[in-house]
């Protein structure tokens, strides 16, 4: 296994600023490989909600696409670094080279931890409970639906017999959950696609390198978690003007394509950052640390 370095928490924030530095590249060509992969998306919605006998399988051929999607836009990103425009087929590129298993392997962690919080909220909350919190959501949405604003009394009537504290422990477990998944396949991807690693040894490797850099993951996810509240903010107000002009149905697909125009190059930059800063790919470092939005701080 590669040494991982260790990283002030800084390094955090030049992740971030390395995945705008790449976009800002070649947005049309990345933002181009985010639209397919939302047009896709958008198709497997639009099919499911018109044969709904095929929504669970189309909705899981979607979950298993995403880990080979997001492969080949991190590929499409390093082949920027290198002086190549990103190409359209590169989205393929871990279906041509093979490595669908491994990558498949990546959705694991969020297999495990979904079946973990749903055992333990059976055990926290139990299946009575569960049917009394559904039956308050439903009240809710009706209350909503009709346009009668409930009063406070009202919510607090709906909800008094609910376990509040052990509904807010099993938040908690789930946040807990999710930031450990996401710590596991933080890196893993790349390790996959250019160190040639097997699914479980590159989340590990993953792992590894986000204990030993704990602050700086830390900071990568609070200002992660900002920018892309701004970006859905912005295509919002986007969307929102959008659908008095064209109808709430366009607005919602241009919406979603849109997002993912942004967000998943941006993601892919970031990661291809960090691998190559925890890691050592000093062709992307240096592609990365020319811009002069990110900080010197690679090794060469």
């Amino acid at each position: 296994m590669d040494t991982i370095r260790r990283l002030p928490a800084s390094a955090g924030a030049e992740w971030l600023l390395g995945g705008f530095a790449l976009l800002r590249q070649a947005p049309l060509a990345l933002g181009m490989l985010g639209a397919l992969w939302g047009v896709l998306g958008a198709l497997v919605i639009a099919f499911a909600l018109a044969v709904p006998a095929l929504a669970a399988a189309l909705q899981l051929l979607l979950a298993l696409a995403g880990p080979l999607l997001f492969a080949g836009l991190v590929w499409a990103v390093r082949e920027l670094t290198q002086g190549r425009p990103p190409q359209p087929g590169h989205l393929l590129h871990g279906l041509r080279e093979g490595l669908v298993p491994p990558l498949l392997a990546t959705l694991l962690p969020q297999l495990a931890a979904g079946l973990l919080l749903g055992v333990l909220l059976l055990v926290l909350i139990g299946t009575d409970q569960l049917q009394q919190m559904y039956a308050v959501s439903e009240e809710l949405n009706a209350l909503a639906q009709s346009g009668a604003q409930p009063s406070p009394e009202q919510v607090e009537a709906l909800v008094s017999g609910l376990p509040a504290g052990r509904i807010l422990l099993w938040l908690l477990l789930g946040l807990v959950a999710a930031v450990m998944v996401a710590m596991t396949v933080f890196v893993s991807v790349p390790r996959i696609v250019f160190d040639r690693r097997g699914g479980l040894a590159a989340m590990g490797d993953s792992l590894r390198a986000s204990v030993h850099n704990l602050p700086a993951l830390l900071v990568f996810f609070l200002l992660a978690f900002i920018a892309l509240s701004a970006i859905y903010f912005a295509v919002l107000l986007f969307s929102l003007v959008l659908q008095l002009l064209a109808g709430p149905l366009l607005a919602a697909w241009v919406a979603q394509i849109l997002m993912m125009a942004v967000i998943m190059p941006l993601l892919a930059g970031a990661v291809l950052t960090a691998w190559s800063q925890l890691f050592g790919d000093p062709g992307a470092a240096r592609a990365v640390a020319a811009d002069p939005a990110v900080s010197g701080h690679f090794e060469a």
